[in-house]
């Protein structure tokens, strides 16, 4: 493991505490022993403990998102090339279904409502993008928003199912299916 210099060191270690014990199971003792931190440490790094630690994640993955999700779909000139490198990436990004939604997890656990800003923010500024990125292959505003929206279930379910059948392939069909319907006419 590499030195911890930063907060920005840690962060993947912590997310993936989150993403496998959720918010309310990540307790400081599994954070400690992912991060090889003890107490001192990790509330030098972050004096305000486990909900600094997960606004922090959630924010890095809002970054990663807005940087290659959410800017490429509204931004590219080819908005079809650009829904389909939005489905590849997501496949990267879940590991074609074997990493789990950190947001989902939050959003569905009893922390909800201490991260409900974040949680929102990321499915409403992904919908208004792919939204956008629709519009943009001809679809009116009401079709487009319904299928991007389409677009989030399926992703998300595919992510449960997926992870409940111990079976990546329903992701990995799941985002092919996708792509096809997104950028059917």
């Amino acid at each position: 493991m590499k030195a911890i210099a930063e907060r920005s060191d840690i962060l993947p270690q912590l997310a993936e505490v989150f993403r496998a014990h959720g918010y309310e199971g990540a307790t400081l003792a599994l954070i400690g022993e992912a991060t090889s931190l003890g107490k001192g440490s990790l509330y030098h790094f972050f004096p305000g403990g486990k909900s600094q630690m997960a606004a922090e994640v959630l924010a890095e993955i809002d970054r990663w998102f807005e940087d290659n999700i959410f800017t490429p779909l509204q931004a590219a000139d080819d908005p079809a090339r650009a829904v389909a490198e939005m489905v590849e990436a997501v496949d990267r990004y879940f590991r074609s279904g074997q990493r789990v939604c950190l947001v989902g997890v939050i959003a569905l656990g009893a922390a909800r409502d201490s991260f409900a800003t974040q949680v929102r923010d990321y499915f409403s500024r992904w919908q208004t993008a792919l939204t956008a990125a629709l519009k943009r292959l001809g679809l009116g505003a009401a079709a487009a928003r319904r299928r991007a929206e389409a677009a989030l279930l399926s992703i998300q379910g595919a992510l449960v199912l997926a992870r409940a059948m111990d079976d990546p392939k329903v992701f990995s069909r799941a985002m092919a299916d996708l792509k096809k319907q997104l950028l059917a006419a």
